[in-house]
């Protein structure tokens, strides 16, 4: 199973959208990928994310690689995950210290 893939729902972990769940559209490269609530159901608008900052989880729904937010919304409910998205998930420190942890430090 990869762990980022099109389709893949996951949760950020940081930014002011922490603890939100979204679904990846599209996978932009190495380190960036698409990302969508949609922000009618989850309140994550679609943007780029950094792959550090979102943690996959194990639910996936069967979207084509750049869907528009109406065809994943009715992925979502065709997969009965409505409440599943809705519901936010605290973030624990320990988590959001791993996820900085990650980051490379810039050095003047």
């Amino acid at each position: 199973m990869p762990a980022i893939e099109v389709g893949r729902i996951c949760v950020k972990v940081l930014g002011r959208e922490a603890g939100r769940k979204c679904v990846i559209v599209d996978i932009i490269d190495e380190n960036f990928v698409l990302v969508t609530g949609p922000k009618s159901l989850t309140g994550v608008k679609r943007r780029r994310v950094n792959i550090n900052h979102i943690e996959p989880l194990d639910k996936k729904v069967d979207i084509e690689k750049g869907a528009d937010d109406e065809a994943v919304l009715n992925a979502i409910k065709e997969a009965g995950l409505e409440d599943f998205m809705k519901q936010k998930v605290k973030i624990s420190r320990r988590v959001f210290l791993e996820t900085k942890a990650l980051k490379p430090s810039v050095s003047a």
